[in-house]
């Protein structure tokens, strides 16, 4: 049995919480993994800075941070983190809301889970790809580039 809980550890974002969990449900099934526990956290800047600090050693706050704890065959067991704060302040140069930039980064992260990585150009492209893929089951198109603001009429 698959197992996916929420907790909402901040203030700035109301979050779409079943909106979440089908974006991780789809990605896990469609990875074949049908047994595990996945646990998301929604947390603001100075939380996400710590754990980044702490875990990563590096210095500075992120979208989202994602951990295999135990990965089998179709069992995984894994945390998603992602930052509310982040989101708010990235949202608007992509043309879009902070409920959708937070959905595209635990997408992101759940990616990570199941074995996509970002390092190379050619993973980066296959993320890439994938999120899109996602985003698409939500109606949402997302854009690498930031929206040129100056040109809206």
């Amino acid at each position: 049995m698959l197992s996916i809980e929420i907790s909402n550890n901040q203030k700035a974002l109301k979050p779409d919480a079943a909106r979440l969990e089908r974006a991780v449900d789809a990605i896990l099934r469609d990875a074949g993994i049908g047994d595990g526990e996945l646990s998301i956290a929604l947390v603001d800047d100075p939380t996400i800075h710590h754990l980044n600090r702490h875990y990563l050693d590096h210095d500075y706050p992120t979208d989202v941070l994602s951990f295999v704890l135990e990965s089998e065959g179709p069992h995984l067991d894994g945390e998603v983190i992602v930052s509310a704060d982040t989101a708010i302040r990235s949202a608007a140069k992509y043309g879009w809301t902070a409920e959708d930039e937070l959905l595209l980064y635990l997408i992101h992260g759940t990616l990570h889970l199941v074995g996509y990585d970002d390092r190379t150009p050619e993973d980066h492209a296959k993320m890439r790809d994938q999120e899109r893929r996602y985003l698409a089951l939500f109606g949402l198109q997302w854009r690498e580039e930031p929206v040129d603001k100056s040109s809206a009429t």
